[in-house]
């Protein structure tokens, strides 16, 4: 198939994003007086969106909606400072990048992450690329694995679903791949499992990120 763009998620995709995630979660939770977890176990938490980020990091005991809704507040504070203290593009990103444009691929970005943190990120990170879209969480586009952010996408730009290839680092983004009509091809340096991957629909899995390349 030649394909015509590409999506990108974001976070355990293009940027390794879990320590700065881990840090701004663990601060709320040391303020409140809960338990604190490693960075490991955040790999498990991240992904479904920032709420849903709150909620799993809470005590299962500590569920009530106004809590949630404090810490989750609490939160987004604490990343507005450290979202850039120890996030990078992982390896080979910033090659896979180049030769996309190099073959005149369309690049985007579809996360879970709040739209204002996704949109500075890229910018921040990748300020030498151009993405056609850079989308994340908001009122109107709702959380993966729902299709329709995927699928806006690709209207927007006059492309259709199956000539886009989609790249993500967990079953969410696997699941939306799917929905949407997309290639769905799994990160394996990102946040989750090959067996995780494999089992939401992920049709093929690269190690490294310019082995994306092989598919277009």
């Amino acid at each position: 198939m030649n394909y015509k763009a590409v999506i990108f998620d974001l976070d355990g995709t293009l940027l390794d994003t879990l320590e700065d995630l881990a840090d701004s979660c663990n601060s709320v939770l040391q303020i409140k007086g809960f338990p604190t977890h490693s960075i490991e176990a955040y790999r498990n938490f991240v992904g479904s969106g920032a709420a849903m980020l709150v909620s799993r990091a809470l005590p299962d005991d500590r569920q009530d909606d106004d809590l949630k809704a404090y810490c989750l507040k609490a939160f987004i504070k604490e990343y507005e400072y450290r979202w850039k203290e120890k996030t990078m593009p992982y390896k080979e990103v910033p090659e896979m990048l180049d030769a996309l444009v190099d073959k005149n691929i369309k690049m985007t970005v579809l996360s879970n992450k709040p739209h204002d943190f996704t949109k500075l990120c890229v910018k921040e990170f990748f300020p030498k690329w151009k993405f056609a879209v850079v989308q994340g969480s908001s009122k109107i586009i709702p959380l993966k694995p729902d299709p329709k952010g995927a699928c806006e996408i690709a209207r927007s730009m006059n492309i259709l679903p199956c000539e886009f290839l989609y790249l993500g680092d967990s079953g969410i983004d696997m699941i939306t791949a799917v929905r949407a009509g997309m290639f769905p091809v799994g990160a394996l340096w990102g946040f989750r499992s090959e067996e995780e991957l494999r089992k939401n629909g992920g049709l093929k899995v690269i190690n490294r990120p310019t082995e994306v390349l092989n598919f277009i």
